[in-house]
């Protein structure tokens, strides 16, 4: 009987009166002088008093409708016992007896009607296993027979999958390791074990976001990405790889064996402060599989809306939409231009205990307090268009989706903004005015857009100066003229003052912090314009473009994503350099 089935019929039952048992067998009593024929007597009563007992228990659970097993004589292997701990089988009244890892789980039970707190003991276990129980009635006798098998079982433990590293661990290679480049020394004097943890730890302590290990012809490239960029970490030899792969494939889930296919799989990174979430790809490749590890940290989410980098008219406006009760609020940007970041941050401002907010991801990257967290699972049928719908039924104030990647979503989303919700959401196109045709090239109807959407967000994520190296510099004569050409077409009504006397613009020349980059963290930088009438008319005329929602835009005070980060650069935060690599 599956755990639905099993609910609802315990709960049905319950109000039920239940059936009548069956009399018990009479007692008899035993008058033989004889010592062994009357133990042989008793014995044999014994027998019979048990197997009423158990007849009991079947005429009990075919009353119920529920299946019934004696487990008196059955052979019960170890994994399948300690799924339930012995101390909860005794407290529940419950026991595991047979049990394949995502497959099947059977387990029987004293009582039925089930309690309520034995039935969400099972759920929780059979959710976090992804098992679908089997429940059968068994007899006290049958309980306790089993429960002895116990003492053959190892005590249960909470097992964290994942790689534990301690403050102990860090500490030991911070102080051996000051620049993520002298790895290639250390790394060849570990162990296969614990090249996972020095790669893990270097890759904490530089701030990298993804950890890239690459079997090559000649040897084997690990490869950190750090504020964006890719950067060489180490150089191992060709015969690490057999046992570097095994390792990783280990300690996240993946199948050993199997080389010819892409897999994904996660572990967790335990520590004293915080919980790291490593998820991790492998793909075939001409000589081996590429790996690569993302690092998630909790605590990266709690991003300030005041810290993501606006300024000037730009905050102000988002400011005045995000208060908004209804509408939507798009970002806009290519992969890793930092649109989720921003949408955490609005959510971070809006999260109080009168507004209810719900998300659905792909997945999760970050776990928000006081936020409902949804998290899309294809396999399961539950995506984008069913996850936005259900979340409409749970009547938030704001919903935040992922991405907007179809029709339908967006139909969803646009209405949801249309009918009191804030929605807010994230689209693949190169700027904030590309957004417009993108949802058109989607079909969704003008006549709806434009009065649901509230803003857009465009963005790319620079690379900020490191305080502790940097120096001003002087521009070569043509990238100057470049400057001063952009600066020049900042219109009056974003109200920048620019004195082009006296332009400043810095660099790092790369120290022990930055471990010579000359950068240390992102910065963003943006495009934001709010619907107006204008935009609004040439939406509803059908001769929308890209350059004429661009030009309306910067006409009522819009700065370019290459004009605000031009002005970061004159403020000391990026580089004029930076600035170009990822505006241009």
């Amino acid at each position: 009987m599956n755990i639905s089935d099993l609910i609802k019929k315990s709960s049905s039952s319950s109000a039920a009166t239940s059936p009548t048992p069956t009399p018990t067998a009479p007692h008899v009593q035993i008058n033989v002088q004889d010592k062994s024929t009357r133990d042989a007597l008793e014995e044999k009563m014994k027998e019979l008093e048990l197997k009423h007992q158990e007849e009991l228990v079947a005429a009990r659970a075919q009353s119920f409708g529920i299946p019934y097993i004696s487990l008196i004589d059955m052979p019960i292997i170890s994994d399948a016992l300690s799924v339930v701990p012995e101390e909860d089988a005794v407290k529940y009244g419950l026991l595991s007896f047979f049990y394949k890892q995502n497959e099947n789980w059977k387990l029987g039970v004293l009582e039925y009607p089930i309690k309520e707190e034995v039935l969400a003991y099972i759920k929780n276990i059979a959710d976090k296993e992804h098992l679908e129980p089997e429940i059968y009635l068994i007899s006290e006798e049958s309980l306790n027979r089993a429960k002895k098998l116990y003492a053959s079982v190892p005590k249960y433990t909470e097992i964290k999958s994942g790689v534990t590293i301690t403050e102990d661990d860090l500490k030991k290679y911070e102080s051996e390791i000051s620049d993520f480049r002298q790895l290639n020394e250390k790394i060849l004097k570990v162990n296969v074990s614990d090249i996972m943890t020095l790669l893990i730890a270097a890759a904490l302590k530089f701030r990298s976001s993804d950890i890239h290990v690459e079997a090559e012809e000649d040897g084997v490239k690990v490869r950190f990405r750090i504020d964006g960029l890719l950067h060489d970490a180490a150089v191992l030899p060709a015969d690490f790889w057999k046992k570097l792969i095994s390792r990783i494939k280990l300690i996240a889930g993946l199948k050993i064996n199997v080389a010819d296919v892409p897999q994904d799989g996660r572990f967790t990174i335990f520590m004293t402060a915080d919980k790291i979430d490593v998820r991790v790809s492998t793909l075939p490749t001409s000589y081996g599989e590429s790996v690569v590890m993302r690092l998630l940290k909790s605590s990266a989410a709690g991003l300030n809306f005041e810290d993501l980098g606006l300024r000037g008219l730009a905050q102000k406006r988002l400011a005045e939409e995000v208060q908004k009760t209804n509408g939507m609020i798009i970002t806009t940007g290519p992969t890793g231009s930092g649109k989720t970041t921003t949408l955490y941050a609005i959510l971070n401002k809006l999260n109080d205990s009168e507004t209810k907010i719900i998300t659905l991801e792909d997945p999760v990257e970050y776990k928000l307090k006081g936020i409902n967290q949804s998290q899309i699972d294809h396999e399961k049928g539950y995506g984008f268009v069913d996850g936005l719908r259900s979340i409409l039924r749970q009547d938030p104030d704001i919903v935040m989706v992922g991405e907007l990647r179809d029709f339908e979503t967006a139909d969803v989303a646009i209405n949801a903004a249309l009918t009191g919700h804030l929605v807010i959401s994230t689209i693949h196109t190169n700027s904030a005015a590309g957004a417009l045709p993108r949802f058109l090239a989607m079909g969704v109807k003008p006549f709806l857009l434009a009065p649901a959407l509230n803003a857009v967000v465009g963005q790319r994520l620079c690379r900020r100066v490191c305080d502790a190296c940097k120096e001003e510099i002087k521009l070569d004569d043509e990238t100057l003229q470049k400057v001063i050409a952009e600066l020049k077409q900042i219109p009056e009504s974003a109200g920048e003052k620019i004195d082009f006397n006296n332009l400043k613009f810095y660099k790092g020349k790369g120290c022990d912090k930055c471990s010579g980059l000359g950068y240390k963290g992102r910065i963003g930088i943006y495009e934001i314009f709010t619907m107006n009438p204008e935009i609004e008319a040439v939406l509803l005329s059908g001769q929308l473009s890209e350059y004429i929602v661009q030009e309306i835009a910067r006409k009522n005070g819009m700065l370019t994503m290459m004009q605000d980060g031009l002005l970061k650069a004159m403020d000391g935060i990026t580089t004029v350099d930076e600035v170009f690599r990822v505006a241009l």
